[in-house]
């Protein structure tokens, strides 16, 4: 640059072991106050001062930018906490305090906070031990420490859609942070990481999920209706868990049948309208059982029951009120489907243990309980469900996806063995 100031410079000057800039600017209440950058020599603060200038001319220009850690703060209690679900809330905050504020939350988010400085503190999050960042090994018994502690790491690297995940905790509380104009442009959008391999879900075929309800029922296992429902009507695990009798409409039920004139038909259950209700889930979180909404609306829809379903519900009925008798005083009248035998709602991992533990008796291979899900469609199809009633059920919204299910079938043995699983409670 040479020696003579262009119009306006007169703003920059020395500061300290470099220099200084300010540009009057009106911040996001609408007052004009001065905003100053900083830099190490006369040209870097020129070029930020320009930018600054652009900036103004644009619009509101926030003077006083927290840091990462005191946005992260705010955001999780004024902006996450108020309007989203406690498990999603949980989530946030748990990476945020483990990752976000101790590796950049001393930056601040504007100008100060680039996308190179993200960058390389992901690309480093994803190759350093966390027993040795967190001090996990630290925190544990003298006698127990076995890594970090004693000098031999153990590599605890987080997994990639850990750093994804906290990308996206980033990412989002920076969008919020460019709505209220404290920063420019998102800068966790603009990070590159690399791809993940979605994981292949798995499912059983017909012959194990018989073979699976066979064992629960044969044993009269009190989650029996539970497993019916996640695999016939494809419910997630919280979802069954929050079931209460008041989401069952039994009103089709009671109605004389349209074919044979009887009230509880036997003979054609098909015909009845019976529907459950969905809107409610029960989840663990940070030591709380919260019994609450679902997480978006289309799981509110009411869902048809196929006579599986019934006959496993009334039966699951008639296992509480056995329970309810044996309990006396200690019963706790929760009004929920499935219980401990004192009433209470049934953990979400005392539920999985149980699932394990069903299986290995069954012989069966093992999958997960959101892998059981997959199985609900070929189940529909071998129970000579109607199509459209599992496209409600399945809540497809084209039907040729519902009947390329139905393109599946299987052995006659097979099919005729789950008609018969389904009526045998009521004999």
């Amino acid at each position: 640059m040479s020696g003579k100031r262009a119009n306006g410079e007169g703003s920059i000057f020395p500061y300290r072991n470099g220099f200084a800039a300010y540009v009057w600017v009106t911040k996001p209440d609408g007052k004009r106050d001065r905003k100053y950058v900083y830099g190490k020599t006369r040209d870097e603060v020129h070029d930020k001062w320009v930018k600054l200038h652009q900036q103004a001319k644009a619009g509101p220009v926030a003077t006083n930018v927290p840091t990462v850690a005191s946005y992260m703060t705010y955001w999780l209690a004024e902006v996450v906490e108020p309007n989203l679900a406690p498990l999603t809330y949980a989530t946030y905050e748990t990476l945020s305090r483990l990752y976000i504020v101790p590796g950049i939350g001393t930056k601040r988010l504007d100008g100060r906070l680039s996308v190179r400085d993200v960058q390389t503190w992901l690309n480093k999050v994803a190759k350093t031990c966390q027993c040795c960042a967190q001090g996990k090994d630290d925190r544990r018994p003298p006698k127990s420490r076995k890594c970090c502690a004693v000098g031999r790491c153990c590599q605890d690297l987080p997994a990639a859609r850990t750093v994804k995940g906290i990308r996206a905790v980033l990412r989002s509380a920076l969008s919020q942070a460019e709505v209220e104009e404290l920063v420019a442009k998102n800068v966790a959008a603009l990070v590159k990481l690399p791809p993940i391999r979605s994981r292949k879900g798995k499912s059983w075929s017909s012959e194990e999920a018989r073979a699976f309800l066979e064992a629960s029922r044969d044993d009269d296992d009190y989650l029996y209706a539970a497993y019916v429902l996640v695999l016939v009507l494809g419910l997630r695990k919280g979802e069954v868990l929050g079931l209460t009798w008041e989401h069952i409409n039994w009103d089709g039920w009671q109605k004389p049948c349209i074919t044979h004139g009887e009230t509880f038909c036997e003979h054609c259950r098909d015909n009845h309208d019976i529907s459950l209700v969905i809107d409610k889930q029960l989840q663990r979180v940070r030591g709380q059982l919260l019994h609450r909404a679902t997480k978006t609306e289309e799981s509110d829809a009411p869902l048809p029951l196929p006579a599986i379903c019934v006959a496993a519900l009334r039966h699951r009925h008639q296992q509480q009120q056995v329970a309810r008798e044996k309990a006396g005083d200690a019963w706790h009248d929760t009004g929920m489907i499935f219980t401990t035998r004192y009433g209470l709602p049934v953990e979400p991992r005392n539920f999985n243990r149980s699932y394990d533990s069903r299986i290995a008796r069954a012989g069966i291979r093992k999958i997960t309980v959101h892998d059981a899900r997959r199985t609900c469609g070929s189940l529909l199809v071998d129970l000579d469900v109607h199509p459209r009633v599992a496209m409600a059920i399945l809540r497809h919204a084209d039907f040729s996806i519902t009947m390329e299910i139905y393109s599946q079938v299987s052995s006659k043995t097979t099919r005729e063995a789950l008609r018969r699983l389904g009526e045998s409670l009521d004999q």
